[in-house]
């Protein structure tokens, strides 16, 4: 049986999008260190109408982060369907990586939303605050599986009652090493 096409939200406001969000759940990911605590998203929009992008985690106290750029997958549309495209490895950064970033759902006040894209194997659960109201997480989990996500893939991250600003840095890059490694 094939799967609906995904709904995405319509009308993006990208400014109101913009800032810093937290990681409240994902589908575990290669990408990402299995444990990472604290893992967030800062997106600021740039001259060009691009996106910056600097997703952050913390493992073993130290910050590991990745820098990439956002943009429309289709400028003429309304969807939030954005292409990431991140230079890896991190130390090294020569080889790009371009991914799907679609806006499945968004709160009116733009304080949680729910990220995927069409192959089903990312998935993650955003908000503007470090913690989210079970029942607000609950709410998105059913959305997700309406898109037909399997629910039970989902991870919780930890997130410190305090988010740490920043820390000593993993410049060498180990931590995306580990990710790949699946460590």
């Amino acid at each position: 049986m094939a799967k609906k096409e995904m709904e995405v939200v319509k009308g993006l406001d990208l400014q109101r999008y913009m800032g810093r969000w937290y990681e409240i759940a994902s589908y575990p990911s290669r990408f990402q260190p299995k444990n990472g605590v604290d893992t967030r998203a800062t997106y600021t929009v740039q001259e060009d109408g691009t996106v910056h992008v600097l997703n952050e985690t913390w493992t073993d106290g130290k910050r590991g982060y990745i820098e990439g750029t956002a943009y429309k997958a289709d400028p003429g549309s309304d969807e939030a369907k954005l292409k990431v495209k991140f230079y890896v490895p991190p130390f090294l950064p020569i080889i790009p990586v371009v991914g799907d970033y679609w806006v499945l759902y968004l709160d009116a006040d733009y304080q949680y939303a729910l990220v995927g894209q069409p192959s089903r194997k990312y998935l993650w659960i955003l908000s503007r605050q470090s913690h989210m109201d079970e029942e607000i997480y609950n709410q998105l989990v059913r959305k997700a599986e309406e898109e037909g996500y399997d629910a039970s893939k989902l991870h919780k991250t930890a997130q410190s009652d305090t988010p740490p600003e920043e820390g000593p840095k993993d410049t060498k890059g180990v931590w995306w090493i580990k990710s790949i490694l699946g460590r």
